[in-house]
């Protein structure tokens, strides 16, 4: 059909390569948040996703459209687990009924393979959360090992980067000391079940907070001279790389050497407010472009050049309702209307496909006309409550002390 084909060159110009980068790109994992009040309905958002080849998606719930919308589909899921519900979670009867009520009744058809219990958790500085969080993971995994469901849907909790407090060199990384305790013994829980370590790795925040000393092509996965570990002889040129391999020193100096590593969130904006210079689409195109790019190639970190890039890009969609500045409203490879986010570059691209026609829109599943766009909405408007709530899509939070930590160690990498 003309608009598959549309988005086909769309996901050419995103790759910045050739044809064979749309099938290596079927490995790539999408966000799909939900803070909005003008997105599509799951049954139209199907046929986006197979357009663009991704095989595996991350939810901040367990929402029961989007999960039956997609049964029959093949994608792989990973669904999310709120903060607010992980005291309930230490009770076994409750994980049990949380499972069957949220997950059982998809599977098979429904291809979930992970949930996250909370998001962030250790950074947000409240000690009963803290608490809480591995006594829930225990709680699920209990109950999925009663439901026989263990061998095929895993337990994780995502973090944020700020979990660390040396990142340079990278082969010095290493956890916060006041956190080296709950973490250990996550991760025992981790390398017991088999569960990824899931980490939320931003460059751009680095970049935004100090954009004089951050080179743009250093986040952007630009040709650029890069800096090497003094300790190892390493070379790296680009952030999120050099992030990467800081968390993999920070785990095997707790000896989890072996655990698996998936960044759960990355991405970059393509709008921002005045003091967010670098939120361009032309940048967001050359940060999820090149990181595709690296991915197809197979291409692993410097301590890690055989190991996979198991990577979720932030996000399928613009969220119009997510608080905070304009960037956090504008990490989708889509708008709600389902065209690319990054028009301006993309209209060179369609002058190349004469045969893409139409408005780019994919064709409705359900043969409904596709949603117009909508103004944002003013972030009073929000539904969300500091990030906690299911309900409201849960989504990643940005902390003063992440930017922080991020920019501190992007300042050592860089001088």
């Amino acid at each position: 059909m003309a608009s598959d084909r549309f988005l086909r060159c769309f996901l050419l110009l995103i790759l910045l390569s050739g044809p064979a980068l749309v099938t290596a790109s079927s490995s790539i994992g999408i966000n799909y948040g939900q803070i909005a009040n003008n997105l599509p309905s799951p049954d139209d958002v199907v046929p986006l996703v197979k357009s663009v080849g991704a095989t595996r998606l991350k939810l901040y719930d367990a929402d029961p459209g989007v999960l039956r919308a997609f049964a029959g589909t093949g994608v792989e899921f990973t669904v999310g687990l709120g903060n607010e519900y992980l005291a309930r979670m230490r009770d076994p009867a409750q994980a049990l009924a949380w499972l069957k009520s949220n997950i059982q009744p998809y599977l098979p058809s429904t291809k979930i393979t992970c949930i996250t219990v909370g998001n962030e958790v250790l950074t947000l500085n409240d000690t009963s959360l803290t608490a809480d969080v591995l006594p829930a993971m225990q709680g699920l995994q209990g109950a999925l090992a009663k439901l026989g469901l263990d061998d095929q849907v895993t337990v994780t909790t995502p973090h944020s980067l700020a979990v660390l407090e040396t990142s340079y060199p990278p082969s010095a990384g290493a956890f916060r000391q006041d956190l080296a305790a709950p973490l250990t013994e996550i991760l025992k829980f981790q390398a017991k079940v088999g569960s990824p370590f899931l980490i939320n790795a931003y460059p751009f925040f680095a970049y935004k907070a100090n954009p004089r000393q951050v080179p743009l092509d250093f986040v952007l996965f630009e040709s650029n001279p890069g800096e090497v570990d003094p300790s190892t002889g390493l070379h790296y040129d680009n952030m999120l790389f050099a992030q990467i391999d800081a968390v993999h020193s920070a785990l095997a100096s707790l000896g989890f050497r072996n655990l698996t590593l998936h960044i759960s969130e990355t991405g970059w904006p393509s709008r921002g407010d005045a003091d967010e210079g670098g939120a361009t689409p032309e940048n967001a195109r050359k940060y999820n472009g090149n990181l595709m790019k690296i991915m197809a190639q197979k291409k692993g970190t410097p301590m890690r050049p055989n190991g996979d890039l198991n990577v979720y890009v932030f996000a399928l969609f613009n969220e119009n309702m997510k608080p905070g500045p304009t960037s956090e409203r504008n990490y989708g490879l889509f708008k709600p209307d389902r065209t690319p986010a990054y028009t301006p570059a993309c209209a060179i691209v369609l002058n190349g496909c004469s045969d893409a026609g139409g408005n780019g829109t994919i064709p409705s599943k359900s043969g409904s006309p596709p949603l117009a766009a909508t103004t944002p909405a003013s972030t009073s408007t929000s539904s969300s409550t500091g990030y906690l709530s299911v309900s409201s899509g849960v989504e990643r939070c940005c902390s003063a002390q992440t930017l922080f930590v991020l920019c501190l160690a992007t300042i050592k990498l860089l001088f």
